[in-house]
């Protein structure tokens, strides 16, 4: 059996040293007979991020590399690994040690059980605030109710994927990815594994606010119409209040006929019906603006170089530079 295991990498040159050393410890806790690849992805960094890989790469054959032309995200780089690891089992998880690699050994256990997801969920999460919980706890709670309801709350990106779910992700190739979506709407045999995230072991979130709420975004609009239902309920209701307002002038013009005083709530109303129809406007553009980038059939990545792959793997929806790539291999060949 082979167990591959992909980690992405931007700017994660003080992480690294203590992700590898833990890592690798977690490994040989393994049982015997077991075989290992370790894919990094390292996802346009810009500090030494590349160099220290390469180094950690020429004393291990089993770390193999991907250095992406620049930084296409998060989710690009997962998928990214995904898509040229060989394991039996395959696991995803996070450079910054919050993913502990001691859950290797029981998220393989759950595998053997018969399980093609195995999900370390998250018990407790310390050194984060409370307003990081609480929206976290929020954001999971949208996504339950906007993207799909078989989402496991506080569970991330950290997975085990079986082989057949493996290539279930691979036949998925939308641009804007939501994983934890595409997983959920794969129905695939769960396990959950209860944890306590530990605090970040050196540097910066590479998920501060503003990056979650686009995030968040992404996921709700790549995965369901619901803004669009939503914006589409506000325009019925609107409509409604509309009927009512219309009742209310064929009162003060036929009962009352006293129409003069009605021009400030006449003009609330056009303020508020104005800012509906600009807001489903905004809300049409957005996905279609999704739309075209799928139709452009762009790659989601794109490879500048590779180490220890041994070659270029053929795979869908993404660009790979051959002579820089090959010629990279050839030269740690020699």
């Amino acid at each position: 059996m082979l167990l591959s295991v992909v980690i992405p990498l931007y700017n994660e040159e003080d992480t690294f040293p203590f992700l590898l050393k833990r890592l690798q410890d977690a490994l040989l806790q393994l049982e015997d007979g077991l075989a290992t690849e370790i894919i990094f992805i390292n996802d346009g960094s810009s500090d030494a991020t590349a160099r220290i890989l390469d180094a950690a790469g020429s004393k291990d054959a089993r770390i193999k590399a991907i250095h992406f032309s620049r930084n296409f995200g998060h989710q690009a780089a997962v998928t990214a690994g995904l898509d040229i690891a060989s394991g039996d089992a395959v696991v995803v998880m996070d450079a910054d040690l919050q993913d502990p690699p001691e859950l290797l050994a029981q998220m393989v256990d759950k595998f053997r059980e018969g399980y093609d997801i195995v999900s370390p969920q998250r018990a407790s999460r310390e050194g984060e605030t409370w307003f990081k919980r609480t929206t976290a706890q929020a954001f999971y709670s949208l996504m339950r109710v906007g993207v799909d309801k078989r989402l496991t709350s506080q569970v991330g990106d950290f997975r085990l994927y079986s082989r057949a779910a493996v290539l279930g992700m691979r036949g998925l190739r939308e641009r804007h990815r939501f994983l934890r979506g595409m997983v959920a709407w794969l129905g695939l045999k769960e396990a959950v594994i209860p944890f306590k995230r530990s605090a970040r072991i050196a540097g910066e979130t590479k998920y501060p606010l503003w990056k979650m709420l686009r995030f968040a975004w992404t996921a709700i609009t790549s995965s369901s119409a619901l803004p669009l239902r939503i914006t589409s309920f506000a325009g019925l209701l609107s409509m409604l209040g509309g009927f009512v307002y219309l009742f209310y002038i064929f009162y003060v013009t036929f009962v009352t006929q006293s129409t003069v005083p009605g021009w400030s709530s006449l003009a609330s109303l056009q303020v508020l019906f104005n800012g509906a129809i600009l807001l489903a406007i905004g809300l049409v553009g957005d996905y279609l603006a999704r739309v075209y980038e799928e139709a452009k059939d762009r790659p989601l990545y794109v490879v500048d170089k590779t180490m220890n792959l041994g070659g270029l793997p053929k795979v869908e929806g993404a660009l790979w530079l051959p002579e820089r790539v090959n010629h990279n291999e050839m030269n740690r060949a020699a």
